[in-house]
């Protein structure tokens, strides 16, 4: 080697180190990378002991056909494996494992120790390594199977061991590592436990008692049976009924020839099946297991090998698709016209009957004379009056707008007490109540604005929340003492007071209202939850909650991934209200919850919190009380389209500038913007 070369070979325990942090990212990955080992050898009975999340140790035994003396020592040798021999192998697997990196991987970072015995004498071998180096081999008493131990992880890589997260969220992703092995294999037996704890007892089962093992018996009634075999591809398991859509909290899987598998393109495919049967932004729970040809499928993409390519996707998804509308049609999952016959009256008409069908018979005042206009009708004065009446009304408003735009004041500002504008004020208003001049000009410009709660009787068709418990202990602040950012000091204030008789709302999802400086529009739902978030903060910090008993408790059951962070999250959810009791076997009681959301179900709203909370992986204690916060804000704010009364418009707008930052919501999102008096003018020249 000359002085200018500078390539080099690394060594293989830098090698292994750098191959490691693809395959092992955190304690799951060692779960899965030596459970699926087990299973490929043959194993019916697994168990996985774990402490400290897998921090300190992972143990996995297992009864398969272990390894002699050479192949343990071999296994773990970079690409060494028994699963395939040649390139051509890769489009005809049958295991899980075949890239030969686990092991390797594991030794670079763990410290390792292997038992294990091919034959039935009991005469087995026993390897320790530690960063890639074999410590110890010898020979050692023990029965057909493997036993491994992996402790210590990333000891000797201590920026990896840094940043992984907390005992609960590291213990949560090995449980669902843990269940995705578990539904795939329903015909081996598995325990998991940590700490000492027996977490999951999976005896082997059918399919569908494993999927209740797994995630409670509740899940029984929602599930529809699919199946169905074509040349190209054969696909069966189970997916939810449309009634048990949820937000979060959906168990959706997918598996091809016994491998878990993420696939977007697939999830749309079952989704668009579930058009208009369910509600936008909701999903349903699904089990669906593929099984093609291993040369018709690309499984070598990443280490994980949970990203997959399909040859001909675009033909499995129409399968697919069909497939879950054929079986929501099957268990009339779909909303049907029902043809049944049955119960029907009989119909004289349509049968030969010896009854004579009579016609209908009419009556008639002789002495009614329809050119006589003082003797209408009761039914014809009826309807002329409810015209009359509407067509009073509607010259009517039409005479109060011409008025206010004739003297330049409000309707709202010329109110009384009784609710009926004082035009005895301006002294020299008579309305015309038969003018309708110039009607046909103006009256297309209003065509589909809706009116507010104060001036229609039209309802939203979305759910109504309340709005406001009576009591806010967080804290509650006039319009004229409101101090914000962007509206602050004396200029604040006068825009407040401004505000404080003139909010007018639009189309039930925004507050309109003049300030100084032009025209203010309020996102009303985004303003609720700004103000609900920090009330939430409040009860948090000052663990100070308003709970209300329920007088029926709601069970609600948790999955063995989903317990770890409900403990770990249990104190700051008493915060916010919720009263929650462990019933055993993964089922909690919900005897309370937070004042004001009494319109909410409450096991969905929690099962969303934490589903919420899994998917963030929140580390810091404050990331996550605001991550609950914001969650239990967004389900129980108004929700768009909601009629709001002037009291209510008034109070929102009131507590929206009492809190520290109202022009945004927790998450960024804009509350309020300006419409500047000077762009206001310029629509209009």
């Amino acid at each position: 080697m000359t002085s200018g070369d500078v390539i080099r070979l690394l060594p293989d325990s830098v090698a292994n180190q750098i191959a490691a942090g693809e395959v092992i990212q955190r304690p799951a990955s060692v779960i899965k990378e030596l459970v699926e080992n087990a299973v490929d050898a043959g194993a019916k009975n697994i168990e996985v002991l774990v402490t400290d999340a897998g921090k300190t140790c992972i143990r996995v035994i297992d009864d398969g056909r272990g390894m002699s003396e050479t192949d343990a020592r071999m296994a773990f040798e970079r690409h060494a494996t028994s699963k395939i021999r040649e390139a051509a192998d890769l489009f005809a697997l049958h295991t899980m494992g075949f890239r030969g990196e686990a092991l390797a991987s594991i030794a670079a970072v763990a410290q390792v120790e292997l038992k294990t015995c091919s034959s039935e004498d009991g005469l087995g071998t026993f390897i320790q390594i530690s960063g890639s180096q074999v410590e110890k081999q010898e020979a050692v008493a023990c029965q057909r199977g493997s036993d491994f131990s992996v402790k210590n992880l990333f000891f000797n890589v201590p920026a990896r061991r840094k940043f992984l997260k907390s005992n609960q969220t590291e213990l949560s992703n090995i449980v669902a590592e843990f269940e995705r092995i578990a539904l795939v294999n329903p015909d081996i037996s598995f325990v998991l436990s940590h700490n000492g704890t027996e977490m999951l007892n999976l005896p082997a089962l059918p399919l569908r008692q494993r999927i209740m093992g797994v995630f409670g018996k509740k899940l029984n009634q929602e599930l529809l049976s699919l199946d169905i075999d074509t040349t190209m591809v054969k696909i069966h398991g189970y997916i939810g009924r449309p009634e048990s859509a949820r937000k979060k909290g959906a168990r959706q899987f997918f598996f091809v020839n016994g491998r878990y598998m993420r696939h977007p393109y697939f999830h749309k495919a079952v989704s668009s099946a579930y058009d208009n049967l369910i509600p936008v932004g909701e999903q349903v729970s699904y089990f669906i297991y593929f099984e093609v040809e291993p040369s018709d499928i690309d499984v070598n993409i990443h280490p994980t090998k949970t990203e997959i390519k399909f040859e001909n996707e675009q033909a499995v998804w129409q399968i697919l698709s069909a497939a879950v509308k054929e079986t929501l049609g099957r268990f009339n999952a779909v909303p049907s016209i029902d043809f049944d016959t049955e119960g029907m009256p009989d119909i004289p008409a349509f049968e030969n009957s010896p009854y004579t069908v009579a016609p209908p018979q009419t009556s008639f005042d002789p002495s009614y004379n329809p050119f006589n206009t003082t003797a209408v009708p009761p039914s014809a004065y009826s309807s002329a009056s409810a015209t009359n009446k509407e067509t009073e009304r509607e010259s009517f408003g039409q005479d109060v707008r011409e008025w206010g735009a004739s003297t330049g004041t409000s309707v709202r500002s010329s109110m009384n007490k009784g609710g009926m504008p004082d035009f005895g004020r301006s002294g020299n208003y008579t309305p015309s109540f038969g003018s309708h001049k110039n009607r046909v000009e103006w009256e297309p410009l209003f065509e589909g604005l809706e009116r507010t709660s104060s001036d229609s009787d039209i309802q939203p068709e979305e759910e109504v929340r309340p709005f406001f418990p009576e009591s806010t202990e967080w804290g509650q602040a006039s319009q004229e003492d409101a101090v914000t950012p962007s509206f602050s000091g004396e200029e604040g204030e006068k825009q407040s007071q401004e505000n404080s008789m003139h909010h007018y709302q639009y189309k039930g999802s925004y507050i309109l209202t003049s300030v100084k400086s032009g025209l203010m529009i309020i996102n009303q739902q985004r303003a609720h939850i700004r103000i609900l978030f920090d009330r939430y903060m409040a009860q948090i910090e000052n663990r100070k909650n308003a709970s209300q008993r329920m007088l029926f408790p709601d069970m609600v059951h948790f999955s063995p991934s989903e317990i770890p962070v409900l403990e770990e999250f249990m104190d700051d959810l008493n915060a916010l209200g919720f009263d929650l009791s462990s019933l055993g076997g993964g089922t909690y009681s919900i005897n309370g919850i937070p004042a004001g959301i009494e319109g909410l179900n409450p096991e969905k709203l929690v099962t969303e919190m934490i589903q919420t909370a899994i998917e963030k992986g929140c580390k810091v204690k404050e990331e996550v009380q605001s991550m609950l916060a914001l969650s239990l804000a967004k389900a129980a704010a108004i929700v768009p389209g909601q009629v709001l009364t002037d009291e209510e418009m008034n109070r929102l707008v009131d507590d929206l500038f009492a809190v520290s930052t109202p022009n945004y919501t927790p998450d960024g999102k804009t509350v309020l913007t300006v419409l500047k008096e000077d762009d206001l003018e310029k629509m209009f020249k």
